[in-house]
């Protein structure tokens, strides 16, 4: 582990203002985050956890406080070192899985022939490597979005960031995009940061969670999660994790 982290958030505030009236969308949050972590966010809708995922991204400029990504020995360029994914797959319907994939890459000039190779192996690796020529219509719900994340990774960012990717799945494929989302991260070791309202969610597919109070946003809790690897399902009928959901909960006030 680095000595350093990769992303290093102090006192972070973000103030929404319209009309003369202010909103403050992000009122405290810290936290570090090293290479590799898959990092869940998880609090109420509305907290604000959209706002800190699209600062990370470098949308949104922070109004206090200290946002730095990057490390001595890891430089971080902001756009081109970040891939994103949102809660729908916003495949273009024109083009191919392929094609779509590899469409972050043509917009960074990015070599095409070696752009088109490394699809294939990012949809083989997600489970899709039948799926190259098809058109979105032609594919699930859930293995639209597992194109969406090959997309997220075809110009090889150092960060991922996932705003709630499986919230418009049925409970069964998100079930199993879970277990997909874990080995996809255990193949490609890309530092993430992910979204979610889900606390079950949250639990099962961070290597450490952060829990945002209600709007605005307030660091509530940041803690490791020490679960073993590879995760089943079964785990979540474990004491441990239960222990970890019970945690959540009493940030939330839910206990």
């Amino acid at each position: 582990m680095n000595a350093e982290p990769f992303i290093h958030l102090q006192n972070v505030r973000k103030v929404y203002r319209t009309g003369g009236t202010e909103h403050v969308a992000v009122s405290d949050v810290t936290l570090d985050i090293d290479e590799g972590d898959l990092v869940s966010v998880v609090g109420p809708s509305g907290c604000g956890k959209t706002t800190v995922l699209k600062i990370l991204a470098g949308l949104h400029g922070a109004d206090g406080g200290v946002v730095k990504i990057g490390t001595s020995t890891a430089n971080f360029e902001e756009g081109r070192d970040v891939g994103m994914v949102f809660q729908q797959p916003m495949l273009l319907k024109w083009r191919t899985i392929r094609d779509n994939v590899i469409l972050p890459a043509q917009i960074l000039g990015l070599p095409l022939k070696a752009a088109r190779e490394r699809a294939d192996d990012l949809l083989q690796m997600v489970g899709l490597g039948h799926a190259g020529d098809k058109y979105p219509y032609e594919l699930s719900g859930g293995m639209q979005q597992r194109a969406a994340i090959a997309r997220a990774l075809i110009h090889d960012p150092k960060l991922v960031l996932m705003d709630e990717p499986f919230g418009a799945l049925d409970a069964i494929t998100r079930e199993k995009m879970n277990l997909e989302m874990l080995r996809i991260w255990e193949e490609s070791r890309k530092t993430i940061v992910f979204i979610t309202h889900g606390i079950q969610e949250a639990i099962f597919l961070g290597s450490h969670c952060a829990v945002l109070s209600s709007g605005p946003a307030r660091m509530a809790d940041y803690f490791r999660i020490d679960l073993p690897n590879p995760r089943t399902l079964d785990i979540k009928t474990s004491d441990a994790f239960g222990a970890y959901v019970k945690r959540v909960y009493r940030q939330l006030g839910m206990d």
